[in-house]
């Protein structure tokens, strides 16, 4: 198993669009990138993940945790290659570690734990549960939406990260994220 994941040196801001399922982290990473004419990095996950159950109807493993996570950072890693000033993932590791516990009874490798520890980004808009939830083939936990929003806001203070959350719609959360990436641009 290939350990040495590392990202990409530059100089723009990493953003992290951060959430449970269904919170509109897709939608304000493109809004954004196209507000301040960068890149954004897909979720691999959702399509590595939407292949496996087109082809297997199998959901994800453990096993396919530690592939996420280098897929996440080599598609992150390709962006800020042509990131203008700040680059917007649409997730990122973390997002795989509070997965990872809260869909295997409270485990994270230590593989994942690592990247978590090592993987430096700038700030986090974390996504409140304020909009509906919208099924699709790979969302599955629309009835414990607080109980994960809890859990991915404690990730962010164990690690002591600093995050803003957005609430409201599109063009409210749009508004939020603005004002604190012109502070941090400033």
């Amino acid at each position: 198993m290939e350990k040495n994941i590392q990202q990409r040196a530059t100089n723009c801001l990493r953003i992290v669009l951060y959430g449970p399922e269904s919170t509109g982290k897709t939608t304000l990473a493109k809004g954004l990138a196209e507000i301040y004419q960068t890149t954004w990095v897909p979720e691999f996950a959702r399509t590595y993940l939407q292949e496996k159950w087109d082809h297997k109807k199998e959901v994800c493993d453990l096993n396919d945790l530690w592939i996420i996570a280098k897929g996440q950072i080599k598609l992150e890693n390709e962006a800020v290659k042509m990131a203008n000033n700040v680059v917007f993932c649409d997730t990122n590791i973390l997002v795989t570690k509070a997965w990872s516990e809260t869909h295997f009874e409270g485990y994270c490798a230590p593989e994942i734990q690592a990247l978590v520890d090592t993987l430096h980004y700038d700030h986090y808009f974390l996504t409140q549960i304020d909009v509906p939830w919208k099924a699709d083939d790979l969302r599955d936990r629309p009835n414990n939406r607080k109980e994960i929003f809890s859990h991915f806001e404690n990730l962010l203070k164990e690690k002591n990260a600093a995050y803003t959350i957005l609430t409201g719609d599109y063009e409210q959360r749009i508004q939020q994220a603005k004002e604190v990436l012109n502070l941090l641009k400033s």
